[in-house]
C-alpha cells in the first residue's frame, strides 16, 4: 500500500517538473521576456549561453539588479560574469519548473538568504554576500 501511495506521489512530479508541460511554461515565460524586454530596453540585445540579455532596462521593469523571466535577463547594466552565471541557473530553474517557478520562487520568500532559488543558483554569484 505505501509503495502505491508512494507511487503516486511522483505522478505530479513527473507531469511538472522537467516534463512537456515545463517546457511550455518556460517557452511561455521566454517569450514574455522577449516582449518585455523589446518594449523597454535601450540597450543591445545579445544572447550568451543560451540567455537572451536585453540591457539599457528602466529600473521600474525590473527587481533588484535584474530579472530573469524564462531565458530572457533583464537588466540595466548588470553584466559581470558571475551574475550571468546565477541568472544562468535560474534560467534552468525556469525549464524544469515552467509557469510554477514564479509562485514557488515567491512562497520561498523576498528574502534572497533564504529563497531556496537564490541559494541555488548562488549568493555571492548573485551579488547577495
Amino acid at each position: 500500500m505505501r509503495r502505491a501511495a508512494a507511487g503516486l506521489s511522483r505522478v505530479p512530479r513527473l507531469l511538472l517538473f522537467d516534463s512537456v508541460l515545463s517546457r511550455l511554461g518556460y517557452r511561455y515565460a521566454t517569450a514574455v521576456g522577449f516582449v518585455w524586454g523589446f518594449v523597454f530596453s535601450v540597450g543591445r540585445i545579445e544572447r550568451r549561453d543560451g540567455l537572451w540579455i536585453f540591457r539599457g532596462m528602466p529600473r521600474r521593469t525590473f527587481g533588484r539588479g535584474g530579472a530573469c523571466v524564462g531565458g530572457c535577463y533583464l537588466t540595466d547594466r548588470n553584466l559581470s560574469d558571475d551574475v550571468l552565471e546565477h541568472e544562468a541557473v535560474h534560467r534552468r530553474q525556469w525549464q524544469r519548473y515552467g509557469m510554477l517557478f514564479p509562485v514557488l520562487y515567491l512562497a520561498a520568500g523576498r528574502d534572497p538568504l533564504r529563497n531556496r532559488f537564490e541559494i541555488e543558483a548562488g549568493l555571492e554569484k548573485g551579488g547577495y554576500l
